[in-house]
């Protein structure tokens, strides 16, 4: 997406490393912004991150939280500046049933997805400026349902209702927050599809196949960016006419 400039702009990008996140985070700063791309972990993922990045600007970095974690994400809000862009990515995923599921996956899931959130926004809220946005990444399938996975959709679906009362509490700042809720995305999650299952996939779409990364980042870009002044509170569908 050409002609938005985030320059003097700063961003921060949880679940930064790969897939959505790691475009999103390259997308930022190509388009001006300094970036602070959040992983869980070190990972060979995260240095080659901080290499791409570093590439654009020794100004943007990479940083590692729990976003789960209450103290990690106090401690990570607190090594960063003023910021206008909060992008959360972080999420995890995994199948279990309903039966089969125990309390402990339940939490890991919901409070990763979910809590997170919640956790991030609240520790950085007295870092945001004005005209800040906030993008909330939640998952189309939320809307759908799908077997062996009551833990994630609940969890995404209620990423939405975050998302719309926070529009409401922090609109009068002037603080937009809103929610994009990608489609079946060629991420690590999808890595060991069968080309049958890739296929099925894809044909789900209206425009018959999977989504990139890309295609959320420059969702998110928009969103992002002052093109999207008065968009708040919004859902934003990004999954090919699912």
């Amino acid at each position: 997406m050409t002609g938005i400039d985030l320059t003097g702009k700063t961003a921060l990008v949880t679940g930064g490393t790969r897939g959505i996140g790691r475009a999103t985070a390259l997308t930022l700063a190509r388009h001006g912004a300094t970036v602070t791309a959040v992983g869980a972990r070190p990972s060979e993922a995260a240095d080659q991150l901080a290499a791409d990045l570093k590439a654009l600007s020794s100004e943007h970095s990479v940083a590692f939280a729990d976003v789960s974690d209450e103290s990690e994400v106090s401690a990570l809000a607190e090594s960063v500046g003023a910021l206008d862009i909060v992008v959360n990515n972080a999420g995890v995923v995994s199948s279990a049933s309903l039966l089969g599921m125990d309390l402990d996956e339940w939490h890991r899931v919901v409070d990763t997805n979910l809590t997170g959130m919640f956790l991030v926004v609240r520790a950085v809220l007295p870092r945001l400026r004005d005209n800040a946005s906030i993008v909330n990444v939640t998952s189309a399938v939320a809307w759908v349902g799908m077997p062996d996975r009551a833990h994630y959709t609940a969890a995404k679906a209620g990423v939405h209702g975050l998302t719309r009362s926070m529009c409401k509490e922090l609109g009068p700042r002037r603080v937009r927050v809103n929610s994009i809720a990608p489609g079946i995305v060629q991420t690590d999650q999808v890595a060991g599809l069968t080309p049958e299952q890739r296929t099925r996939y894809a044909n789900l779409a209206a425009l018959g196949r999977l989504g990139e990364p890309q295609d959320i980042a420059d969702s998110v870009l928009f969103l992002a960016s002052d093109l999207s002044g008065f968009v708040n509170g919004a859902l934003l569908y990004v999954d090919g006419g699912i």
